[in-house]
């Protein structure tokens, strides 16, 4: 006796195998799609990075021409940069920050340029319990100072919803939001530039701030995702081409 089991496997079967066909070349088209896109962001990546390291090895320039890059829509990230100016200690800035494993906060203090125009420079790292400038009075230099270290662009937006809100009042920054900065201090807007300079590393007096904290670490995972892609692609034809010879035989 037949089962009414028996009788509908068949179709059953034959009815998967035919949705597969028409399944597999638009699986296959996705895979691939993933892996080509990730290939156009590894060259991305790689002429990023590349402009990156041109920029940052580059000799220092004058601010002005970090200004005129910035006016041409260039990329100014990185870019090695010299300013000398007076240091406004009374207007520090506190970016919370970890350095090395150790809490702490980056010290962003106007420095006030022959022309008057100002400049948030990241002088660099001081420990937690070393936040307000009176508990680290050798820090505060007086007179023309020269620094040079790397231009960064200003966010235009906090850089995601996880990032506390910055705590004005208690001079506490979570996001580098250069308006808000600068109007906390009460400084003419049109007169600050429109980006920062991460000092160096040079030693200063005193050893705080602590300069050079500047990281780049652009992650560039695009090649291995690439190879992920183009391998499921080609692990689905092996099955497939399988399926297909066994159903033949």
């Amino acid at each position: 006796m037949v089962t009414e089991r028996a009788r509908t496997d068949p179709p059953r079967r034959a009815t998967r195998f035919w949705v597969g066909l028409v399944l597999l070349p638009v699986a296959l088209a996705i895979l691939l799609a993933l892996g080509t896109w990730q290939v156009k962001r590894l060259y991305w990546k790689q002429d990023l990075l590349a402009g990156i390291e041109q920029r940052s090895q580059a000799q220092p320039v004058e601010l002005d021409q970090v200004l005129a890059a910035l006016t041409a829509g260039e990329a100014i990230d990185y870019r090695a940069a010299r300013a000398s100016g007076r240091y406004l200690h009374d207007s520090e800035r506190h970016f919370f920050a970890t350095f090395e494993g150790q809490s702490g906060y980056y010290v962003y203090t106007p420095l006030q340029l022959e022309d008057g125009r100002y400049l948030f420079v990241n002088r660099g790292f001081v420990p937690y319990d070393l936040k307000e400038a009176t508990t680290r009075p050798q820090s505060l230099i007086e007179g023309e100072q020269q620094v040079t270290g790397l231009a960064r662009a200003k966010l235009m937006e906090k850089p995601s919803f996880l990032v506390p809100e910055n705590d004005e009042a208690g001079n506490i920054f979570y996001w580098k939001d250069l308006d808000r900065m600068a109007a906390s201090t009460g400084l003419p807007a049109d007169q600050v530039l429109p980006f920062f300079l991460d000092a160096d590393a040079t030693p200063v007096a005193g050893g705080l701030p602590r300069g050079g904290v500047t990281v780049i670490a652009l992650p560039n995972s695009h090649l291995q995702y690439a190879v992920t892609w183009y391998g499921l692609a080609l692990a689905l034809m092996g099955v497939s081409v399988f399926a297909w010879l066994r159903r033949k035989s």
